[in-house]
Parts: C-alpha cells; sequence; structure tokens
C-alpha cells in the first residue's frame, strides 16, 4: 500500500470515528428536505403562479437541485474542519509524524473531501430526491425520474458536492483558525456572494464577472438553481457544465497551493 493510500485510510478513519460527519449529514438531509418539499408544495399546488418563468419540465430538476442550492456549504464546512480541527486540538503534529511528508497529508485530506462531499451529495439527494420526487408525484407533477437527463443531474449534483468538499479543504488550509473559517464562509456564501450575484443581475458587465464566482460556477455545473432561475435577470449566457466544474475546482486548488505554500509550512507550536 502507497504512502498516499495509508493517509487516506487513516484520514477516513478519523472521520468515521468522529460524530461530526453524521451530525452534518442529518442536517443537510433534514435541510435540503424541508427546502425540497417547500418548493414541490409551491411548484406543484401554484405552477402556473410561482412556475411561470421555468423551461417545461424543468419543476423536477428545480426541486433535486436543493441539494446544492442550498446545501452546498455543509461539505465546505466539513472539508474546512478537517484541517481546522486538528490545528485547533493540535493533534496535527502527531499526523505529520506518521506521516512525514505534509503534502502527502495535504492530498490526503483532499481526497477525503472530495469524497465525503460527494456522500453529502447523495445524502442530500435522499431528502431532495426522495421527499421532493414525493411531493411532486403527490401533486400530479412529473418526477422525471425515467429520464436519463434527470439521473445525469444527480450525478452532476454528486460531483458538485464533491468539489466543495475540496474547496472546504482549499479554505481550511488557507485559514487555519476554526472559527475564523467558518465564518468566512458562511459570511460569503450566506450574504456576499447572494449580494453580488443579485447586483449582478442588474448589470451585464456584472454578470459577465458573477458567473465566475464559487456559487454560480457550482450551479453552472449542475445546470438547475432556484437562485439562477428567480433572482437573476441578465441575458448573459451562463458557463457550461464543464466551466462550471473547472472554476469550482480551481477555487478549491488556487486556494490550496497558497495554503500550502503559507500556513501549511509553518512550525507547529
Amino acid at each position: 500500500m502507497t504512502t498516499l493510500a495509508r493517509a487516506v485510510g487513516a484520514e477516513f478513519r478519523k472521520v468515521f470515528s468522529t460524530r461530526l460527519w453524521w451530525v452534518l449529514g442529518l442536517i443537510l438531509f433534514g435541510y435540503v428536505g424541508l427546502a425540497a418539499v417547500g418548493i414541490g408544495l409551491l411548484l406543484g399546488f401554484a405552477p402556473e403562479e410561482v412556475g411561470s418563468g421555468l423551461p417545461d419540465g424543468f419543476f423536477a430538476p428545480l426541486v433535486y437541485s436543493m441539494t446544492t442550492a442550498s446545501g452546498f456549504v455543509f461539505p465546505v464546512i466539513f472539508g474546512a474542519m478537517s484541517i481546522t480541527g486538528e490545528v485547533r486540538h493540535r493533534t496535527l503534529g502527531t499526523v505529520f509524524l506518521a506521516t512525514p511528508h505534509r503534502a502527502v497529508v495535504l492530498a490526503a485530506k483532499a481526497v477525503t473531501g472530495l469524497l465525503v462531499g460527494a456522500l453529502y451529495g447523495v445524502i442530500g439527494l435522499l431528502g431532495s430526491a426522495g421527499l421532493g420526487a414525493a411531493v411532486l408525484a403527490a401533486t400530479g407533477q412529473d418526477t422525471l425520474l425515467d429520464d436519463g437527463d434527470t439521473w445525469l443531474l444527480l450525478g452532476r449534483i454528486v460531483l458538485a458536492m464533491g468539489i466543495w468538499g475540496l474547496l472546504g479543504v482549499g479554505v481550511g488550509v488557507l485559514i487555519p483558525s476554526q472559527i475564523g473559517s467558518i465564518v468566512a464562509i458562511l459570511a460569503f456564501t450566506q450574504f456576499v456572494e447572494p449580494i453580488l450575484r443579485t447586483a449582478a443581475a442588474f448589470a451585464d458587465w456584472l454578470s459577465e464577472i458573477g458567473k465566475f464566482l464559487p456559487g454560480s460556477a457550482g450551479d453552472a455545473l449542475v445546470g438547475a438553481s432556484f437562485f439562477t432561475l428567480f433572482m437573476g435577470g441578465s441575458d448573459t449566457t451562463p458557463l457550461e457544465w464543464w466551466q462550471g466544474g473547472l472554476v469550482l475546482a480551481a477555487y478549491a486548488v488556487v486556494f490550496g497551493i497558497i495554503g500550502a505554500a503559507t500556513t501549511w509550512r509553518r512550525d507547529l507550536t
């Protein structure tokens, strides 16, 4: 077994030996499930009023995409805490003693963040697609679960959540303070970026910049977004799904590289 494989295995043992992963997963399931049920009921009982601007057959993708639209912050927080938790509890030194090559440790955490993020994508889909599809069916709307494009959408949701987890690792390396990283994540994702994306709806030049924001890139990767449909009014062409994935992954890589070149190289105290 290679050094990286052993390091990844050690990371997974740490993840699944604590309560953090399943507590976040449980909250994620309830959060996106409630959001999907709420949107599903609105679209089901008032389709003409609520969904008048939606393309035909877009009700189900909109409901299912609530996993990323409202739940993407969970894998980001998990990824960040996989770094900052060890810094806070001073266990990172032990990790470096077991695996002296810090680059290997960081790579293992990146792989773990990506895979656990994808797991959160599956958990989120159990809430959004599972509960949401039931609501759509009960209100007479097509669930589109027999459509291959829907399953491609679900696959992109899992991929997007994985990349969000990877981005969280990058944030944790860049901002090793647990409180600082969580505050930065919540402030940007819940306040700064929504304001910027809303402002971008009123000017094409802002929209051209706004589509490269992390949330916009994530929405482009998935291909469906409550925010894009109901908050965006620009005629700017969005990124293709693969472009959105590359942009989102680029954020994770850039954050990780900057963090690896600065905070990750510091001596532990």
